[in-house]
């Protein structure tokens, strides 16, 4: 693989891992709406990749099914729980989608799994578990529980990507679509004052919403999705064990998250389950989604 392309999908990660910081200063210290933020945040990137919807996809409702479960419906529960939860703490506890989709694969698609995912399962449930048993981790477990039904939400989407004959960048387009007509909905009959951090901090939440719908949604993603049409995606996967890892040290300097040894062992050992899920072969699922920042 070329130091080019290396270079690219470190800095999508970096970017990834950003964006869980800059989502939770929108929810948090603006104080925008978790689910109206993932709906502007859907329109951003649905208005610049709407050419991207044609040809329509024959099965066009599973696709709109998995784009909003892998995009903007995990995104909307991931922002939710970043209300409550620091991002260092919630960069780990993402790492738990991997083991859900391989065990939604086992029950949905017969995926057979082998000892040594099995230990991998079980290694990244086990880290996990370690690192919410922080302080910080204990403090928002409310906001953690939001993010292991994101993870869980993203998992199901996952594992039916191999079932939808679209290209990652449609994709895309399809993710933000059905993101924006069932949240918005979704926002404007449970959420309140939606517009009054728009008017409070008018730059800083359109700072926000760009860096979100458009630097990852749209920039980060192409790269990623480019490099696995180049390259074989044993080798660009394994990348994507970065992000987490980056959302750590950003949250700790960034946001002041605390990190502990609870969270620093946990994360190792669910890193480590983890690399195992991401090298050993899938037949049923593919493995480009199994961590990543959601579309």
């Amino acid at each position: 693989m070329p130091a080019r392309t290396i270079l690219l999908l470190i800095l999508v990660n970096l970017l990834w891992a950003l964006n869980v910081v800059v989502s939770k200063v929108a929810v948090d210290d603006l104080g925008m709406p978790p689910l109206f933020y993932a709906a502007l945040r859907a329109l951003l990137t649905l208005l610049v990749l709407f050419q991207l919807l044609r040809p329509f996809p024959r099965n066009w409702p599973l696709v709109a099914a998995v784009g909003l479960a892998i995009g903007g419906g995990s995104f909307a529960l991931f922002a939710i729980g970043l209300s409550y939860a620091d991002p260092s703490t919630a960069g780990i506890v993402s790492l738990s989608g991997a083991p859900m989709t391989v065990l939604l694969a086992i029950v949905l698609l017969g995926e057979d799994v082998g000892w040594r995912r099995g230990v991998g399962i079980a290694l990244a449930i086990g880290g996990v578990v370690i690192a919410i048993s922080s302080p910080s981790g204990l403090q928002s477990s409310a906001g953690l529980g939001w993010i292991g039904l994101s993870c869980l939400v993203g998992a199901l989407g996952a594992v039916y990507v191999k079932k939808i004959d679209v290209g990652g960048k449609p994709l895309q387009a399809w993710s933000a679509l059905a993101s924006f007509v069932v949240l918005l909905p979704f926002s404007l009959a449970t959420e309140r004052d939606l517009v009054a951090p728009l008017a409070a901090h008018p730059w800083q939440v359109l700072g926000c919403l760009i860096f979100a719908g458009l630097v990852v949604s749209v920039y980060a993603h192409v790269i990623y999705f480019n490099a696995l049409k180049d390259h074989d995606a044993n080798l660009v996967v394994p990348f994507t064990l970065l992000h987490p890892l980056m959302t750590v040290a950003l949250g700790a300097w960034l946001t002041g998250d605390p990190v502990g040894v609870p969270l620093l062992v946990g994360g190792a050992i669910a890193v480590a389950g983890v690399s195992i899920l991401v090298l050993r072969p899938s037949e049923t699922f593919t493995k480009r989604f199994l961590v990543r920042s959601r579309l």
